[in-house]
Order: structure tokens, then C-alpha cells, then sequence
């Protein structure tokens, strides 16, 4: 990527490589990530000469079929080959291989349902992870997401979602992880009521950097906002960690938690990691943010 006489751009968010427009990549030091999402809030985007994309017109892109069953126009055009459908499909069975019939994780409104491509929104037919227990639901994020079966957190009373592992073993002889998960919100966080939504979640930002990160930490606080989640009253606190602690292959995290008075005796919790590792992932928080629905 680079020659003799230029040193290598430092790791960053840089313009898609490929030229599409919008869209940026996660360069480490020596490789781009195999993702591209689009640029937006929380996304600072790098310039190099030297990681310029070409410039070149885009290739056109034939436009999507109707999903079988109608159901309004495709919001993003997407093609894939006969073998991807086949391989996700197959993918996605075996993530949910051996659920009983009698508890569904995830609702797929299509047989064929496909890898997010990268953009605002999640095309129709997106599989869904069902919450019963806190009352939500949001997307299933495809490939290497797997059901979360590592156990219960203290933050909430029952569990649900998705995760993959980013570290086997770390120094704790714990597992790190990438995940997003829900549960409805465990007693003694401060939870009285819609009046209590930032204290709350306040509270429960305090515990999760506690109970699951490298200590001592740095946390940067990117977005501490109240809003409205399908109608319903919702807080969501958005931070970075960072730490130096030696044996961890991540150095810092970035994590989300979503607060949703569902109008429940307990609120829903929606809480969402991705270490630096896996920084090309980061703009999957805003996006699953902005698909939640209460049931």
C-alpha cells in the first residue's frame, strides 16, 4: 500500500478504498478491515494521499427484486449469488440449531434472510432477535453472531441476544466478547419510574465498567441523551473505555446502553460492546439503536 519513501498512515477511519461514496474502512497500520460502513456521528474520518480512493465514476448497481410477498419498494439495492444465500442460510440455521420450536430467539420473516449490507437501515427481511422477557426486539446481526449462552449479568433478571469472542482467554481466565443483549433491568439501580431514566442508566454505566473491563480505566463519554424508542420513553448513554492492562489483546471498548420505559414494572435494557479489535464494527451500535421496537 505504501512505498519506500512513504511511512504508513496511522490506524484510523479513512474514505472507502473501493471509491463508494459515504462509505469509510478501518485501517490498522498495514491491512483494511473487511467492512465498510457509513461515516456519521461518532466516525472520525481520516485523509491520506496515500489511502486516497481511486477516482473513478461508481459502477452502476442493478436494482434489487421485490422480497417475495410485496411489502413496499427495497430501501438499498443489494445483489448476492445464489451460493452467499446458501451460505447464510446455512449460517444462520446453525446458530439457532437445537432452540426448541417452543422458544424461538429470532423471528425470520423471510427463509432467505441476508448479511446486512452496509448502510443506514437493515433491509426488509432482516432477522429479528425476540425479547418476551423485557420487551423488545432488534436485529440479528448475521455471520459469527452467535445466541448469547454465557450466562447471566447483574444488570438485569433474564438475558437475550447475541455475541462472538474477540480474546479465548484473557489474564482473569475470562472470555472477551462483542455482544448485544437485553434483559429487563434488575432491582437496586435506581429504576423509579420514567423521571429516573438518565439516573438509572447512569448507574448501570457505573456497574457494567465494574464488572466487565480491565481496571484502572478511562471512559470518554460520546452521547448521554434521552429519547424515544418506538414511542416510548428511552435514555441511551454512549461511551469509550480505554485501559493498558497487559495480556488483553483489546486496549479500549466502545459500549451503548439503551434504557426503554416499555411500560413495564421493569424497564429494557439494551446493552451493546465492541472492543477496538473490532473497530470497523463500531457503526453497528447506531444502527441497532435506531431498529429497536417494543413489543
Amino acid at each position: 500500500m505504501t512505498g519506500p519513501d512513504q511511512p504508513a498512515p496511522p490506524p484510523g477511519w479513512y474514505p472507502d478504498p473501493d471509491g463508494t461514496p459515504g462509505l469509510v474502512r478501518w485501517w490498522n497500520g498495514l491491512t483494511w478491515s473487511d467492512v465498510a460502513i457509513p461515516s456519521g456521528p461518532g466516525v472520525a474520518v481520516q485523509s491520506s494521499p496515500v489511502l486516497a480512493p481511486p477516482s473513478r465514476p461508481p459502477s452502476p448497481v442493478p436494482p434489487a427484486e421485490e422480497p417475495s410477498g410485496g411489502g413496499g419498494g427495497a430501501r438499498t439495492a443489494w445483489v448476492v449469488g445464489v451460493s452467499l444465500v446458501v451460505l447464510v442460510a446455512v449460517v444462520v440455521a446453525a446458530v439457532f440449531l437445537g432452540r426448541p420450536a417452543s422458544e424461538p430467539v429470532a423471528e425470520q420473516p423471510t427463509p432467505s434472510a441476508q448479511l446486512p449490507p452496509a448502510g443506514p437501515e437493515f433491509p426488509p427481511g432482516t432477522v429479528r432477535i425476540i425479547d418476551e422477557a423485557s420487551g423488545i426486539s432488534y436485529p440479528y446481526l448475521g455471520e459469527n453472531w452467535y445466541e448469547f449462552d454465557l450466562g447471566m449479568q447483574a444488570e438485569v433478571t433474564a438475558i437475550a441476544g447475541q455475541y462472538f469472542v474477540t480474546q479465548d482467554l484473557t489474564p482473569e481466565g475470562t472470555t472477551f466478547i462483542a455482544q448485544c443483549t437485553s434483559g429487563p433491568l434488575s432491582d437496586g439501580l435506581g429504576w423509579a419510574g420514567p423521571s429516573t431514566l438518565q439516573t438509572t442508566t447512569l448507574t448501570i454505566a457505573d456497574s457494567v465498567r465494574f464488572n466487565y473491563y480491565p481496571r484502572p480505566n478511562e471512559r470518554t463519554v460520546l452521547r448521554d441523551e434521552a429519547r424515544t424508542v418506538d414511542g416510548h420513553e428511552a435514555y441511551l448513554y454512549e461511551f469509550q473505555l480505554a485501559w493498558d492492562a497487559p495480556g488483553y489483546d483489546a486496549s479500549g471498548e466502545r459500549a451503548a446502553l439503551l434504557l426503554i420505559d416499555v411500560g413495564r414494572p421493569a424497564p429494557a435494557l439494551l446493552y451493546l460492546s465492541i472492543p477496538n479489535t473490532h473497530a470497523e464494527l463500531y457503526g453497528v451500535i447506531d444502527r441497532v439503536i435506531d431498529a429497536v421496537d417494543v413489543l
